[in-house]
């Protein structure tokens, strides 16, 4: 056999000279003949072959990887979640309506006032608040801003940065969030003027046909850009796939749908080099349709819930933010009790991202009057401490069950639109 010429050949798409074994002799076997082989440059001490391509360097430095998980650290510790506090204009309309209160901007500030400025004890039991931009730059009646009071009281400040969702193009009716111009820039502001995690919701709705690959992709996409933005600029990304709680599906399909959509999400933060354990995941329970006729209990629904996070969630996610769902009171307490005592393993804090179950009963307190405001505050707390205890599995309800008055659904059907001030 004739003697092997070494031959220096580009190596496309990776910069670098590699070296080809190319056999010469007429007398090669017909596998080898004419197919070089692809040889290391560097091969190992141990003789194996070693490959490496071309790897993108961390985006993030140690220091600002350190700064996001002290604020996550905060946001989730044990017996504390997120209070919501981000409601649009045309849901403030609404909410103020049925309490016989004008959609005014200070009645507005007012309102949101009541919930800022609750009594210390609330430090237990709420570790961040999710701001609208309208709030985010209010003042409470002695003059410090809304964030200043908020990180008085232990917490930490959120902002909702999406500019609502518009309809998705080539889809049955699903839709897509937009904000992603210029959002870079709203970020810096936002950080400068003391936010430290940002909200951007992604709606998808379980139907017939739907959420269709198209919308899950897109939406993951999405939420991955939006989430590589926060964190280049200091904020910790709440990931947040919002899967309407409507129709009339069944436990099981919920959670086939849950399932996919967070698998899509994942590898979309895997794709954008997203650094996890600075995230919160933020997404309602899976729970059947609000529509289907068979009920299940809370055990089946946590296990469900428990069983898409453990088929899709990476261990390096720090936690997860459960959102109501148009629960009520008592049953959104009930299920995330459930979730926290269910027996299968689980690696995240699993705790609360609520607003309607926080602010309902506090509400119908208050009904504008300045006088019921101490009243409202501690119906308020108490509602916090209850949900509290259900973030660690160690919420009583009380009995009968039929004694609370938190039992009523605030299941509210979703009206989309591409108007960020008139989107729920």
């Amino acid at each position: 056999m004739a003697p092997i010429r070494f031959w220096n050949v580009p190596r496309f798409g990776f910069g670098a000279s590699a070296v080809w074994l190319v056999p010469t002799s007429s007398r090669s076997s017909p596998i080898s003949r004419g197919r070089p082989r692809l040889l290391p440059q560097s091969p190992s001490p141990t003789g194996s072959c070693t490959f490496r391509a071309n790897m993108p360097t961390q985006s993030l430095t140690p220091n600002q990887k350190k700064e996001l998980c002290e604020i996550v650290k905060r946001m989730i510790a044990p017996g504390k979640g997120i209070m919501v506090l981000d409601e649009s204009l045309c849901t403030m309309n609404k909410r103020l309506a049925s309490l016989g209160v004008e959609n005014s901007e200070d009645n507005r500030r007012l309102y949101r006032q009541l919930f800022v400025t609750a009594d210390d004890e609330i430090r237990n039991y709420i570790g961040g608040i999710i701001l609208s931009h309208e709030t985010f730059y209010q003042k409470c009646d002695d003059g410090r801003s809304f964030p200043e009071v908020i990180k008085a009281k232990d917490a930490v400040v959120g902002i909702k940065v999406d500019r609502g969702v518009v309809p998705l193009p080539g889809t049955n009716n699903e839709t897509t969030t937009q904000g992603l111009d210029g959002l870079a820039e709203r970020c810096a502001q936002y950080k400068k003027d003391g936010a430290d995690f940002a909200k951007w919701r992604c709606v998808l709705r379980i139907g017939e046909n739907t959420p269709s690959p198209l919308a899950i992709w897109e939406n993951a996409n999405v939420l991955g850009r939006y989430a590589s933005v926060c964190q280049q600029n200091g904020l910790v990304p709440l990931i947040v796939p919002d899967i309407l709680s409507e129709g009339s599906h069944d436990l099981n399909h919920s959670q086939f749908i849950a399932e996919k959509v967070l698998a899509a999400v994942y590898k979309s933060l895997n794709d954008h080099h997203i650094y996890l354990e600075g995230t919160v995941l933020q997404l309602n329970m899976v729970t059947a349709g609000h529509d289907c006729t068979q009920k299940y209990p809370p055990d089946e629904s946590a296990a469900a819930t428990i069983t898409a996070l453990r088929n899709t969630v990476p261990p390096a996610v720090p936690g997860v933010a459960f959102m109501s769902g148009g629960q009520s009171e008592e049953d959104s307490t009930l299920l995330l009790n459930a979730i926290n005592k269910c027996c299968l393993p689980k690696s995240w804090i699993l705790t609360f991202s609520y607003g309607r179950p926080l602010q309902a009963s506090a509400a119908k307190v208050w009904a504008g009057r300045e006088c019921s405001t101490k009243m409202a505050q501690q119906e308020y707390i108490k509602r916090a401490k209850a949900v509290g205890q259900a973030s660690e599995g160690k919420y009583c309800a009380p009995s009968p069950r039929g004694a609370t008055h938190g039992s009523e659904s605030l299941f509210i059907s979703v009206y989309i639109s591409n108007n960020p001030n008139i989107a729920p």
